[in-house]
């Protein structure tokens, strides 16, 4: 059973028809950039967004105390250790960037077609972040998402897994943007004084502003590079594309 079942994950799958990777990132980009879908949406930018906090917490070896997501797709990731050093800064640094990075790692796996390793990749991040949720409505939002992928990955055919995947994919690059503009204008508003990036400004000495530009640079970076491994090459500039091509 486990050999069928790593054949399966290790079998690449053929991509979506060019016009719908096309539509997915229309569709994405439409959801995003409309306020009540973004509103509606958002707390799935927040899930990767303290499941990098977390990551790094546990990388930097740092103890995780828990993590809390709110109806108001706010979230946080609470952990204990030294409040200052590079463990404290790499976790704090690691909100904004994490859908980002997630989604250029989807990209690259979907482009290859290893969707169900996508898929089931995801499904033990979900796992692992719900050994560390501390309130109800996280918990529910974590299972509500993790069922729904359980089912697409186990119940439905090839070819509506990539399109899931191609969503969830442009989603988390084209949504990995916005946050970074709402945290700087929350900053200029006087709103923000605890954000990551204020609170890197005080761990680093480096202004919360060259924060904002560090998570904008990595976002913008993961968005241009993962759209050109999601997109068909004849849609493409030819400038970019022999830019990125070795």
């Amino acid at each position: 059973m486990l050999d069928a079942l790593w054949k399966e994950l290790a079998t690449p799958q053929a991509p979506p028809p060019d016009l719908v990777i096309v539509a997915c990132g229309l569709g994405v980009l439409a959801v995003v950039l409309h306020p009540t879908s973004w509103q509606i949406t958002r707390g799935l930018i927040t899930i990767a967004h303290e499941g990098g906090h977390a990551l790094a917490a546990l990388l930097s070896r740092r103890k995780l105390a828990g993590i809390r997501l709110h109806s108001d797709t706010s979230g946080v990731t609470l952990t204990k250790g030294k409040p200052t050093g590079l463990g404290m800064i790499a976790t704090a640094a690691a909100g904004y960037v994490a859908p980002s990075l997630l989604g250029l790692g989807g990209a690259v796996l979907a482009s290859a077609g290893y969707v169900r390793v996508l898929l089931w990749g995801a499904l033990v991040l979900l796992a692992g972040m719900l050994l560390l949720i501390r309130n109800v409505f996280g918990a529910v939002s974590l299972l509500v998402v993790g069922g729904a992928l359980f089912a697409l990955s186990w119940f439905t055919p090839d070819e509506v897994q990539g399109v899931v995947a191609y969503l969830g994919v442009w989603f988390l690059l084209v949504g990995g943007v916005r946050p970074i503009f709402e945290l700087q204008g929350k900053r200029r508003r006087g709103t923000a004084g605890n954000s990551d990036a204020d609170q890197l400004a005080r761990l680093t000495r480096i202004p919360g502003t060259v924060w904002v530009g560090f998570f904008f640079v990595v976002a913008a970076a993961s968005l241009v590079y993962g759209g050109y491994l999601l997109l068909p090459a004849d849609l493409l500039p030819r400038g970019l594309v022999s830019a990125l091509v070795p």
